[in-house]
């Protein structure tokens, strides 16, 4: 889902940290220091940062880190956009990653600090917006990072949401629907059809997707849903989410008729829902087979029975 290679921090409501080193993780409680939101006019114990500006607007607040060790810390920081990972969590771009989005917006007074054991040290940023600056939901952060042994980084990242004013548009989509049919060998039994499709965020706010999803016969004769269908998580705008769902117990009745309908997810009033249809072959082959010999039999029986009470003379 995202080219660019990514040495990432998981985003939760607060600070989270990371280990980014050959394969590992660990726990916000695991580093040995901490980030946290300032006590500024935009108030006081504060998880994370959230703002709504203009296009072309700008702020200044600050960033408290806290070092909780026993030595003293050198910290790099910098900015940086989030994505959500294929595993649907929130995570911020690497350092090597370059931002174009509040990444790039945030300005910070030092690109390095350094914290005395036990203390903590206040850094102010800017946040000024392009006049480019599409209206709607925009989500970064600001990363403090520490290099380790090889390519290890530990890293603390705080969030960023910020909404630039104009109207929101709360908008999914849902594309490349496909649905594939398995069958059984069982000519009176039931399959599985298995049905895919891409969820995209074609609006300009921070949205889950509640799901539904469906396989009907010819004429509507029945339908068959999934057992189970998660919410998808919260897709920033232009991102996209791929589902593949089972549903099991589905004859097989020549023609199946896939349809998915997404509602995105948001705080406000209800949003209007986004659906596809598709449809695909499911050719009950064994049942044919049975059929065509059933057929091919009873054929026979009858021209051997009406050859038989011919008479002699007509034989």
């Amino acid at each position: 889902m995202h080219a660019v290679s990514r040495v990432a921090v998981v985003l939760l409501l607060a600070a989270v940290s990371t280990l980014v080193g050959a394969q590992s993780q660990v726990a916000a409680a695991d580093a040995s220091w901490e980030v946290k939101p300032a006590a500024t006019i935009f108030g006081s114990n504060r998880p994370s940062y959230s703002y709504t500006l203009p296009r072309g607007g700008q702020l200044k607040d600050a960033l408290v880190v806290v070092n909780r060790g026993k030595t003293p810390l050198v910290l790099s920081l910098y900015g940086a956009d989030a994505f959500t990972t294929d595993e649907g969590q929130l995570e911020l771009l690497g350092r090597d990653s370059k931002s174009t989005d509040i990444g790039s917006w945030v300005q910070l007074s030092r690109s390095t600090v350094k914290v005395p054991p036990g203390q903590s040290v206040d850094v102010p940023f800017r946040v000024a917006l392009p006049d480019t600056a599409a209206p709607g939901d925009h989500l970064g952060g600001i990363v403090t990072s520490v290099r380790g042994a090889g390519t290890s980084e530990q890293r603390v990242g705080i969030k960023i949401r910020l909404r630039v004013s104009g109207e929101l548009r709360p908008a999914l989509a849902v594309e490349d629907l496909k649905v594939h049919y398995s069958g059984t060998p069982n000519p009176f039994g039931t399959g599985s059809a298995t049905v895919t499709y891409t969820v995209h965020n074609t609006g300009n706010a921070i949205v889950a997707a509640r799901q539904a999803a469906s396989v009907t016969g010819p004429f509507g004769l029945y339908s068959a849903h999934p057992t189970q269908l998660a919410d998808s998580p919260q897709l920033l705008p232009g991102e996209s989410w791929k589902v593949s769902t089972p549903i099991h117990g589905v004859p097989p009745a020549i023609r199946l008729t896939g349809t998915v309908s997404v509602v995105p997810l948001l705080r406000s009033a209800a949003q209007p829902a986004s659906a596809a249809t598709t449809h695909t072959l499911t050719i009950p082959w064994t049942l044919l087979l049975l059929i065509a010999a059933c057929t091919a039999a009873a054929a026979f029986l009858i021209t051997r029975h009406r050859h038989r009470r011919r008479p002699a003379h007509a034989r």
